[in-house]
């Protein structure tokens, strides 16, 4: 403000006061507007929060108050100073607040610890701090990922290479290795013991049972031609089928699976 109290005189610039900054804390970001209120704060030339100086968005006439916007700043109390054409005010307080910190993620292990190497295992992850959490395995992100209440955490393994894979759980507070990793299990090859029956017509349909071991998944072939009709037990134990149409002697039987192929020792004889 000013005072012309004789004509003539020159006007008397009053030093500005500072009362109170509303609100009176905020983020150590910055970015929020906060009101000053004071007197004698027009004409306002800086506004400094802990040194450091802040925008000023608009200034009443009269000098009662100032609207800034707070710069960003460590946390704790900081002095707010305006400062005018007459002189610096008495300080304000204002805090900044620091964002909570969120503490990383824990783990205890993984269920199951291992699986196929084409991947596809439902896997469950049980720890701590597991929001937002993301998972690796050797670096190759596990698809389906769900956490659930910040402490269970499930999803699907993705394809790798046989042997153990680091598994990694990523949040935006940081990562953790689980403990003993995820070891990929190569799928094993077929193996064949018999067929049952071993001859048949040469204008096939014939009803075969072939007994082994990890048939999952098995096709089999007759001389090259696909067998119909294949069905593989839940065990893996055996596959039945009918056999296709196939010239008279005898023809090579295979069954092919994922994992690889086995001949049938001795194999089919068409008869006329």
């Amino acid at each position: 403000m000013s005072a012309n109290l004789l004509p003539g005189l020159p006007a008397v610039l009053t030093q500005p006061t500072l009362f109170a900054a509303v609100p009176g804390f905020g983020p150590t970001t910055g970015g929020n507007q906060v009101l000053l209120i004071g007197a004698n704060l027009a004409g306002a030339t800086s506004v400094t929060f802990g040194g450091t100086p802040a925008t000023i968005v608009s200034q009443d006439p009269f000098g009662f108050l100032l609207v800034v916007t707070a710069p960003a700043h460590a946390a704790g109390n900081v002095p707010v100073v305006v400062t005018t054409p007459a002189g610096t005010s008495s300080p304000a307080n204002y805090t900044y607040i620091a964002p909570p910190v969120t503490p990383p993620p824990t783990v205890v292990g993984i269920t199951p610890p291992t699986g196929p190497t084409t991947g596809g295992t439902p896997f469950t992850i049980v720890g701590t701090n597991l929001t937002g959490a993301s998972v690796t395995f050797n670096g190759v992100p596990a698809t389906n990922v769900n956490v659930i209440g910040g402490v269970v955490l499930t999803g699907l393994t993705p394809p790798g290479a046989a042997g153990n894979a680091t598994v990694q759980v990523t949040t935006p507070a940081g990562s953790v290795t689980v403990p003993g990793g995820f070891t990929y299990v190569a799928p094993t090859p077929p193996t064949v013991t018999s067929i049952i029956p071993t001859t048949g017509p040469v204008a096939g349909g014939t009803p075969f049972v072939i007994t082994g071991s990890n048939l999952t998944g098995a096709q089999v072939t007759f001389g090259g031609a696909p067998a119909t009709n294949v069905v593989v037990d839940p065990t893996g134990s055996f596959v039945a089928g009918l056999t296709p149409a196939g010239a008279a002697g005898n023809a090579a039987v295979v069954v092919t699976t994922p994992a690889g192929s086995a001949n049938v020792t001795g194999g089919f004889t068409y008869t006329p």
